[in-house]
C-alpha cells in the first residue's frame, strides 16, 4: 500500500504563490512516477504537473506552463509543486498522486489539498 500526504494549500490572492508537498509512505517501490491533479467544482479532474523518480519523464499541462514548478526530494520520497503568479482560474482541490508510471493508469491518490485564490 501507498500512503500519500499533501500540504501547504491554502487561500492567496491573485499574482501569490504557494507550495504543495506530498510525502509518499509504505511500499514505494512501483511508484514510479509522481504528479499533481486538480478538479475545481463542477469540472473533471486534470493533471497538471509530473515527474518521474529519475527526473527523464514528465510535464505539465499548457494552463500552468510558465509558472507552476514540479520537482522532488528522491531522498524524502517527497514531491512539491511551487505555483507562482496564481489567478482564481487555479482554485482546485489540488491531489497527489503515484504510479508505476507517468500515464497514471490506476494511481494511488493523496485526500488532496485546497487552494483558493481570490481576485
Amino acid at each position: 500500500q501507498v500512503h500519500l500526504v499533501e500540504s501547504g494549500g491554502g487561500s492567496v490572492q491573485a499574482g501569490g504563490s504557494l507550495r504543495l508537498s506530498c510525502a509518499a509512505f509504505g511500499d514505494l517501490y512501483n511508484t514510479l512516477c509522481m504528479g499533481w491533479f486538480r478538479q475545481a467544482p463542477g469540472e473533471d479532474r486534470e493533471r497538471v504537473a509530473s515527474i518521474s523518480r529519475d527526473s527523464t519523464t514528465g510535464g505539465y499541462a499548457d494552463s500552468v506552463k510558465g509558472r507552476f514548478t514540479i520537482s522532488q526530494d528522491t531522498a524524502k520520497n517527497t514531491v512539491y509543486l511551487q505555483m507562482n503568479s496564481l489567478s482564481p482560474v487555479d482554485t482546485a482541490m489540488y491531489y497527489c498522486a503515484a504510479a508505476s508510471s507517468c500515464a497514471f493508469q490506476s494511481p494511488y491518490w493523496g485526500r488532496g489539498t485546497q487552494v483558493t485564490v481570490s481576485s
